[in-house]
C-alpha cells in the first residue's frame, strides 16, 4: 500500500467515498478534522450540530484528539449535541459503557452544557430505555420523515455488524423504529441500537475502520455479495447523505492498493 493518503468515489452521485490513510494516527487526523469541518458547516447552517458517538479505540482516540489543541476551541460547544449509535446496557460509569468512554475522553475536558449530552438511560431497562431515547430524538433532532443527525460515528465488527446491528437479529428487521433493544445472543447480552432508516437518514456517516484484522471484512463488505442479514454493515446506504469510509491502509489492504477502482465494482454502485 501506498503511504499516500487517497480517495476513491465509490458510487455515480458521488456521495459516497473510501478515504484511505497510511496510518492509524493519520486516520485519526483525518476523522477530527472531518467532524470540526461538519460541526461549523452545521452549526452555520441551523446553529446546532447533532453527533451520534460510536465505542471502540479508535473513536476514542479522536474523542482524544477532538479534546486537545486546536481543536477543542474550534467548536462552540454549547451547540453541539452528543449522542450515541448504540449503547451497552450496563450502569453509565460501566468500564463497558460507550458513554463512559466518551466522558472520560471527552466529554469531561470539554466545555459542553451537561443538558447537551444526551445519554441512553440504560438505567430503566433495555426496551423502556430505547423508547425513551426515540422519543428524545424525535423531539430534538430535525428531520422529514426521520430525524436526520448531522454525523454518525460507525465502526465495523470483525464479523459485519455496525452499532449493535448484529448479523441475524431482530434489528435489522426494524423498518418502522429508530431505536430497538435487542438480545445478542454471541455476547449473551442486551443491546440498544439505533436502526439502519435512522442511520441512513443522516446528513452525513463516518465509517471508522483501522487494522489488517478488518481487511478481509471490509473486502466482503465492499466488494463480496449483498448479504445484509449476515453482514449488516452493508444495510448503511445514506439515501440523501454522504458516506465516507475512512480507513488505514492496513485494513484497506484488500480493497485498494492504489489510487484507483479496484477489479470489481464497489457493492454500493451495485445497489
Amino acid at each position: 500500500m501506498a503511504g499516500a493518503p487517497f480517495v476513491i468515489v465509490m458510487n455515480d452521485d458521488g456521495t459516497y467515498y473510501l478515504q484511505v490513510e497510511p496510518t492509524p494516527d493519520a486516520l485519526t487526523a483525518l476523522a477530527v478534522r472531518g467532524v470540526v469541518f461538519w460541526a461549523q458547516k452545521a452549526i452555520e447552517r441551523r446553529g446546532v450540530f447533532h453527533l451520534a458517538l460510536s465505542g471502540g479505540s479508535t473513536p476514542k482516540a479522536l474523542y482524544q484528539r477532538l479534546a486537545d489543541q486546536p481543536y477543542v476551541h474550534q467548536l462552540p460547544w454549547e451547540r453541539v449535541h452528543l449522542w450515541w449509535g448504540d449503547e451497552r446496557v450496563v450502569s453509565s460509569d460501566h468500564p463497558d459503557s460507550n458513554y463512559k468512554l466518551a466522558y472520560d475522553a471527552l466529554i469531561c475536558k470539554v466545555p459542553i452544557p451537561p443538558h447537551n449530552v444526551h445519554r441512553v438511560r440504560t438505567e430503566l431497562g433495555a426496551s423502556e430505555a430505547a423508547a425513551q431515547y426515540e422519543a428524545e430524538i424525535t423531539a430534538n433532532v430535525i428531520g422529514f420523515p426521520l430525524p436526520a443527525f448531522d454525523l454518525i460515528l460507525l465502526g465495523m465488527g470483525d464479523d459485519g455488524h455496525t452499532a449493535s446491528l448484529f448479523p441475524d437479529t431482530p434489528a435489522l428487521e426494524a423498518h418502522d423504529r429508530l431505536v430497538v433493544s435487542q438480545f445478542v445472543p454471541k455476547l449473551n447480552a442486551q443491546r440498544i441500537t439505533f436502526t439502519a432508516p435512522l442511520i441512513n437518514a443522516a446528513d452525513t456517516v463516518f465509517f471508522l475502520v483501522s487494522g489488517s484484522g478488518k481487511a478481509e471484512m471490509l473486502r466482503r463488505v465492499l466488494l463480496g455479495d449483498y448479504r445484509p442479514h449476515e453482514l449488516p454493515v452493508q444495510l448503511i446506504a445514506p439515501t440523501r447523505g454522504k458516506l465516507f469510509w475512512m480507513v488505514d491502509a492496513a485494513a484497506a489492504a484488500q480493497v485498494a492498493a492504489e489510487a484507483g477502482y479496484p477489479a470489481q465494482d464497489f457493492i454500493y454502485r451495485r445497489t
